[in-house]
């Protein structure tokens, strides 16, 4: 993300490469997730994807070309780089400002194994220098990986890119990010209902900001105001509260035509415009949708909880009293008459709302929560409404006998 901002902020080229010299965790399925993932959260590439493990070849020549400088040697059927045996390696980090790596404290290191294939700190280091990288921004668990590449750089008569090192990601308690804190993967996020602009707009703040109080940004604002130097180097924390909060927020401003779209694309059906009309300004993610008002889109299964719960103590009566009053409303069937004629049910029958409501609540929705019922009920529909209603009253009548 930081990279991406940093490209598209500066004119810059942003480069996607899959460093899968570890053959056995670099599948294509796992390749496939990596940019499917890129391509949801909307960060496009300039250059790539390229392939480490199919610029072998190139590596080879880098580490024939050190071997033949006196830079690297052969020892036990593997190749390693020689490091000096005084002085150190300074980085200088954007983020971190300059670190120091005293030579002493690093041992000659492997670049090649026996087998031939290179290792990954020459091949990021080859790869850097091939395709003119300018900028590295990436975890700080790859500090120490930092001065073996500027090594490897230099010893081919190179000079490093500008490195900046992110602190790590942490949950909630602390503890470095992981599934038990939910979501941790974009396709988890994807799945889950999350929109893409408002993950852009959250991950960008994870450990970075503008200033002191400004939480929304579009992404054209993120591309103008993103800057290296304002990352903290404290550990970010990644809160999925605070990621539905924003993506409710993200979700209410959506036109109820583009939510409408969204809906059906993650889905695989149809949505009822009428359905997005009675749970935007409820939904947190586009998953919450089913819960409130997937009952406008298929008749749902009656929660056995949540009727043994409602349909007692005079519930069925109040319910069919309900019903013939539903059945009699004049067209339109809009909230405001549905919403007098479920008024006049409670007046005449002298009980509290919910006792009229919370029943054809449980008959139309098959459980105890949805919007409003008045908005519930005119959205469904007088002749899908008393089907509905029917088919629960039919079976409490099975259930008394």
């Amino acid at each position: 993300m930081y990279n991406w901002l940093l490209a598209r902020g500066s004119d810059g080229a942003f480069a996607l490469r899959i460093e899968d010299t570890d053959r056995e965790r670099s599948t294509p399925a796992n390749v496939e997730q990596i940019i499917a993932g890129l391509r949801w959260l909307e960060l496009d590439w300039d250059e790539g994807p390229y392939s480490q493990w199919e610029r072998r070849d190139r590596h080879t020549v880098a580490i024939d070309r050190l071997v033949e400088g006196g830079d690297a040697y052969e020892h036990e059927g593997a190749i390693r780089l020689r490091v000096p045996d005084e002085g150190e390696t300074v980085i200088h980090d954007v983020i971190r400002g300059d670190i120091s790596f005293p030579h002493s404290a690093i041992q000659d290191f492997v670049i090649r194994r026996s087998d031939g294939s290179p290792l990954y700190n020459l091949a990021v280091a080859v790869d850097d220098r091939d395709m003119g990288v300018t900028h590295v921004v990436r975890g700080d668990d790859h500090i120490s990986n930092t001065p073996r590449q500027v090594m490897i750089l230099r010893a081919l008569g190179e000079e490093p890119p500008i490195y900046a090192h992110l602190p790590l990601l942490h949950g909630p308690d602390g503890k470095k990010l992981s599934k038990r804190h939910g979501a941790a993967s974009v396709q988890e996020l994807r799945e889950a209902g999350y929109l893409p602009e408002a993950v852009r707009n959250y991950v960008a703040l994870l450990g970075w900001g503008y200033d002191e109080s400004t939480t929304f940004f579009t992404t054209d604002e993120l591309i103008e105001r993103f800057d290296l130097a304002r990352v903290s180097r404290n550990p970010a924390v990644f809160d999925e509260q605070k990621l539905r909060w924003m993506n409710g927020r993200y979700l209410r401003e959506l036109d109820p035509e583009d939510l409408r779209h969204r809906l059906e694309h993650l889905s695989g059906r149809a949505v009822p415009p009428e359905a997005v009309a009675i749970s935007q300004e409820k939904m947190q993610t586009l998953a919450d949708f089913w819960p409130l008002a997937g009952f406008l889109v298929e008749r749902p299964a009656f929660d056995e909880k949540a009727w043994g719960k409602v349909m007692r103590d005079g519930a069925p009566e109040r319910l069919r009293e309900a019903r013939e009053a539903l059945d009699s409303a004049a067209e339109p069937f809009d909230v405001e008459r549905v919403q007098a004629a479920l008024r006049g049910v409670v007046d005449r029958l002298g009980v509290k709302p919910r006792d009229v409501f919370q029943p054809i609540r449980v008959a139309i929705t098959g459980t105890t929560v949805s919007p409003g019922i008045f908005e519930s009920v005119a959205a469904l529909g007088k002749e899908e409404t008393i089907a509905r209603i029917d088919e629960a009253l039919r079976r409490a009548s099975g259930d008394t006998g």
